[in-house]
């Protein structure tokens, strides 16, 4: 077995070391000050600012396999660049070796099967499009650049969850590049209990190269948000929790307190997506488009894949971000309120607090059915903490740290790690009840694969 690796420091390596890894590769090997370098330690997150002694480019399965082994060897730290959009920034290293994956983001569909495999650089974008041509779609995020392995391996949250469930529920198999620079392929029927881990344990046991999706029939859906002025979202919100409470599972809706981004005005928006029979999304629609006075309404049909893009102008790449969320079954008054408050007194533009509803799409299995424990989530509180001048900080991670201290009494334990930069003295904790009742099954995995803990730079389970 190769030496495990632990630090997060410069490591010298000798230069002829390098020249033969590069030699050997099909990608690239950049190193600082070299050209590229720059773009590709760049992350959603603008706050993230992190400079690994390498950045290695791989272009296939063998490139991931010689990189693994060869970061070990070295002792360098290892952090999988997917898509960069992690708020927590696990994508990068100080000192180490980056996997940027940008080079792996094929998407090939077998519409007969209803199925994609996804190369782990892929993003959502790249995934729903050519779903798409075929009329397939799965659940996947909300913002077309995410990376499609590190949101499914961590859940997966998305337009479609009322329909069909989590991302991760719908994973048929894994590609995975292992601690010991070996792949494997889990499944049902494979590594099993790696394929369970991998649905909700996130990027802990390794280099996941290709992800295999069950698709289902998705053309077009009908979209769009209803906006309403700031100072109605105490309104907005009674009349969301009342609406979503009875709504059919094809229809998803978020209640956001959020600045458009055109021209940063605040509102208080509901924004939806109907993913059922076109003909029935009128009058499923109607209370919602008929509430109130709002300021602005969109409401038509569009292909799935657009509409999964709608939001990309929302959250620019390069904006400072902060988040934290809380998972609830239901939304009390005082949370209400709450969110009222803390939303129409934002101390900065572009902060933002949304309510997400799941319908049934969590509960339809068991706690243990897959490494994400949250099954009887029904709403979910995302707070995103967002600015762009680095002089505003710590007023945009104390208001979003506020909001989740009022907030979290009514919640449900453990957090939806996906959404939380884990920073307090706590976080060890924190990423153990994410887990919840999962997490000495999570550990047996974790010492199985990865015993000398390679990957760390995620939600770590400690071996």
């Amino acid at each position: 077995m190769a030496t495990s690796t632990k630090t997060s420091t410069p490591t010298t390596i000798a230069p002829e070391r390098i020249d033969e890894l590069r030699a050997s590769l099909g990608g690239l090997i950049i190193e600082p000050g070299q050209p590229g370098y720059t773009d590709a330690i760049t992350l959603w997150n603008g706050m993230i600012d992190e400079r690994p002694s390498l950045v290695a480019q791989p272009t296939g399965v063998s490139d991931v396999m010689q990189l693994v082994t060869f970061a070990r060897q070295q002792g360098l730290e290892i952090a999988i660049k997917g898509g960069g959009h992690n708020v927590a920034g696990y994508a990068t290293t100080s000192g180490g070796m980056m996997i940027d994956l940008e080079h792996m983001r094929s998407v090939r569909v077998d519409p007969e099967r209803r199925t994609a495999r996804a190369a782990g650089g892929a993003r959502w974008g790249d995934l729903d499009r050519e779903a798409g041509a075929f009329g397939l779609a799965t659940t996947g995020g909300v913002i077309s650049t995410t990376g499609v392995g590190g949101l499914t391996l961590g859940g997966g949250v998305g337009w479609l969850i009322g329909k069909h469930g989590l991302a991760s529920d719908n994973l048929v198999s894994v590609d995975l590049v292992t601690a010991d620079g070996e792949l494997v392929t889990a499944s049902e029927t494979s590594h099993p209990n790696l394929f369970w881990a991998l649905r909700g344990g996130g990027g802990n046991f390794g280099v996941a190269t290709s992800l295999e999706f069950q698709l289902h029939p998705q053309g077009m859906i009908f979209g769009g948000m209803v906006a309403h002025p700031p100072n109605k979202a105490p309104d907005v919100l009674a009349f969301y929790r009342e609406f979503t409470e009875s709504a059919p599972d094809e229809l998803t809706v978020y209640c956001g307190q959020m600045a458009e981004p055109e021209e940063g005005q605040r509102i208080a928006g509901l924004a939806f997506c109907w993913s059922g029979d076109l003909d029935r999304a009128q009058s499923v629609l109607q209370p919602l488009l008929d509430f109130g006075s709002p300021v602005m309404t969109i409401a038509e049909p569009m292909p799935y894949a657009i509409w999964n893009g709608a939001n990309d102008a929302l959250f620019p790449h390069g904006r400072r971000y902060y988040w934290k969320s809380a998972m609830l079954r239901e939304l009390d008054d005082a949370v209400l309120e709450t969110v009222a408050e803390f939303g129409m007194n934002a101390p900065l533009p572009w902060l933002n607090v949304t309510i997400e509803s799941y319908g049934t799409g969590l509960s339809r299995r068991a706690a243990d059915a897959t490494a994400f424990p949250h099954r009887d989530a029904r709403y979910q509180i995302v707070i995103i903490g967002a600015w762009d001048d680095p002089a505003q900080d710590a007023i945009g991670r104390q208001w979003a740290r506020d909001l989740h201290a009022a907030v979290e009494p009514y919640a449900m334990k453990g957090d939806f790690l996906n959404f939380n930069a884990l920073d307090g003295t706590d976080r060890q904790q924190r990423i153990r009840a994410g887990y919840g009742q999962n997490w000495d099954r999570l550990v047996e995995v974790k010492r199985r694969y990865d015993p000398d803990n390679v990957f760390h730079r995620n939600n770590t389970i400690t071996p």
